[in-house]
């Protein structure tokens, strides 16, 4: 949608530009389509473009906007030749392939002159006077091959006939080859595109890994810069092809180095026409860079490399209170088949018993399956109350739930898909008695979406003392139950950094527990075997972490032959260190000391105590 946006903006950029230019010059575009289709071709063939000081100071702009999804290359290994292959594609469809073929076999550059000119446009000499020559040497065998067949039939000499027919048979044969080589070599281009050779070229194992498979594409990428400058030329506008490269971050390292490159390839010519809007993570894109083989020394920080390539950054700010609350409205209207639409059974066939059966059993059985169908509707009638009362809850802008939604449209979408089926699952297992209300369905499916490590670690915690038999009163607070033990997840964060990496801002979460929606034990309880959108996996990660870290090191076992001198000699040295003065207190010291057989080894000195 943001993308959407911008492509809005600029077209109307661009309508504005050239309304303001209309004004000044009175020089309205030239067409490309329709009618003044054969006048482009005129242009192409006869006419050289001539980059003149008016056409610079042109303002009136056209974007040509081309988007990439970068992960549907994502497995091949020139990631960066899809990138091309695109652009090329996405031009062509533009314009046409013929104009394009045509200016690959016949166009020129476009020249620049000196001084200020409104002349855009040179006649081609060369190429009028090949052709002239050709249609001359056309002409002119066919002249003579006519001049053989008159003079055959009237003068009956077979040596003036066979030699005009041998000069004009040559003469047609070298002009019409001349004329047919160039409409051979324009269909060719027709037909075999910019993205099939580029295709070809990197299907080729040994090329693609040569020097030149670059300079290759550079190549294609000049003809498509200069055929665009041409266009500019005529059309009386500034063009400028608009990149929009998405789903970069979902690549591998190596791939996303290869589009980064394939971008500054592109921009390398100052003049390009190329505009690039990376949609992407910064953060993941430099952790990208850092990790990637090929960039050891040169993009050892990932965003110092990003602060080099990318000239304009540009983030998206904190998404507001009214968009956020849009957002989650359309992502609720989009599940439309979960709000209104009730899931209904499919009555099963009668059992091959009804007809020895009587008719009595047969009555008995259809008001069953009446009643059956009239229960089931009830139930589906009260889930999708409860599925709309819960989404509701969403996007209400009296309600403080959606302040703890994400602003990403990814994890809108993965709550509103949760929803329905918890909410269901829930009353499946509560049926028509009480428990959690679908205001605080919707805020559990939130909280494990945003926190999923704190929260089983609250849920780890709780069921660990349950086991150990001190659980807490069904009406405590989870939060509580989390308070209690933070200081442990705090011990353990280098083993769970991966894992709390998940989680959102800790002060949302403590005042989400806290204050906003305080889960009671029994309610967490309750909703944990409803739960769909929850690793459990994490929990029992954290559980065998705490029962490592709960282990006690087993004491070394004790010699009966080394105990007996040890013991000995430690009564024969504690009366020593009572007539030496020490206190009365130090002699445990000295005898837990004298069990220690390698400190009085050493000179009879006890080791200091820490």
């Amino acid at each position: 949608m943001m993308l959407d946006k911008i492509t809005a903006l600029m077209q109307q950029e661009a309508a504005q530009r050239e309304t303001e230019e209309l004004e000044r010059v009175q020089w309205r575009p030239r067409p490309v389509r329709g009618w003044a289709f054969p006048k482009l071709l005129w242009y192409l063939v006869f006419l050289q473009p001539i980059i003149t000081e008016v056409h610079l100071r042109r303002k009136n702009v056209k974007f040509l906007f081309i988007r990439f999804s970068a992960w549907q290359y994502a497995g091949t290994d020139k990631l960066w030749a899809g990138l091309v292959t695109t652009l090329c594609e996405g031009i062509r469809h533009q314009y046409g392939a013929l104009p394009f073929s045509v200016y690959s076999v016949l166009g020129t550059k476009a020249a620049t002159t000196l001084g200020f000119h409104q002349r855009e446009w040179q006649c081609r000499h060369r190429v009028c006077l090949a052709l002239l020559a050709l249609l001359a040497v056309l002409s002119l065998g066919v002249g003579l091959l006519y001049l053989s067949v008159g003079a055959r039939s009237l003068s009956h000499r077979a040596s003036n006939s066979s030699l005009l027919r041998v000069f004009g048979g040559a003469a047609t044969t070298l002009s019409g080859s001349g004329l047919l080589m160039a409409v051979y070599s324009v269909g060719k281009h027709l037909f075999v595109s910019q993205r099939k050779k580029i295709e070809r070229l990197v299907s080729r194992e040994k090329f693609g890994s040569q020097l030149g498979f670059m300079c290759e594409v550079k190549k294609e990428v000049e003809l498509l810069t200069d055929f665009l400058c041409f266009l500019e030329i005529y059309q009386r506008r500034r063009l400028r092809v608009v990149l929009e490269v998405t789903g970069l971050d979902t690549c591998y390292p190596e791939r996303v180095v290869g589009v980064l490159n394939a971008i500054n390839t592109l921009l390398s010519d100052s003049h390009a026409p190329f505009i690039f809007i990376l949609v992407v993570d910064p953060s993941i894109l430099a952790a990208c860079l850092e990790s990637a083989g090929s960039m050891k020394g040169t993009a050892d920080n990932g965003y110092l490399f990003l602060n080099r390539t990318v000239t304009l950054p540009f983030s998206v700010p904190i998404m507001g209170r009214r968009t956020k609350l849009q957002f989650l409205q359309d992502a609720v209207q989009s599940r439309d088949d979960l709000l209104y639409r009730e899931i209904t059974r499919k009555l099963r066939p009668p059992g091959g018993a009804g007809a020895r059966g009587s008719e009595g059993a047969q009555l008995l059985e259809v008001q069953t399956q009446a009643w059956g169908e009239r229960e089931q509707s009830r139930i589906d009638a009260e889930a999708a109350r409860r599925i709309r009362e819960a989404l509701f809850c969403l996007h209400d802008e009296r309600d403080c739930l959606y302040e703890y939604v994400p602003d990403n449209v990814v994890s809108m979408r993965r709550i509103v898909n949760t929803v329905p089926i918890t909410v269901r699952l829930l009353q499946q297992q509560q049926g028509d008695f009480g428990g959690p209300s679908p205001r605080q369905a919707v805020a559990w499916v939130v909280l494990a979406n945003q926190w999923p490590c704190r929260l089983s670690w609250a849920l780890q915690c709780l069921e660990d003392r349950q086991q150990a038999g001190g659980a807490p009163e069904a009406r405590s607070r989870l939060w509580d139950v989390f308070s209690d033990h933070s200081r442990e997840l705090h011990t353990m964060t280098k083993p769970l950094q991966n894992v709390l990496d998940l989680d959102g801002d800790p002060e949302l979460f403590e005042r989400f527990l806290g204050a906003d929606f305080p889960f009671t034990v029994a309610e967490a309880q309750s909703l944990l075997r409803c739960t769909v959108n929850l690793d459990h996996s994490i929990r029992r990660r954290m559980g065998l972490i705490r029962a490592v870290s709960a282990l006690k090191p087993p004491s070394p076992p004790k010699s009966p032959a080394r105990d007996t001198p040890h013991a000995a000699n430690g009564a024969n040295h504690a009366p020593r260190a009572a007539q030496a003065g020490h206190p009365a207190g130090h002699a445990p010291v000295h005898a837990s000391e004298a069990h220690q057989p390698r400190d009085w080894a050493q000179g009879g000195k006890p080791r200091p105590m820490a």
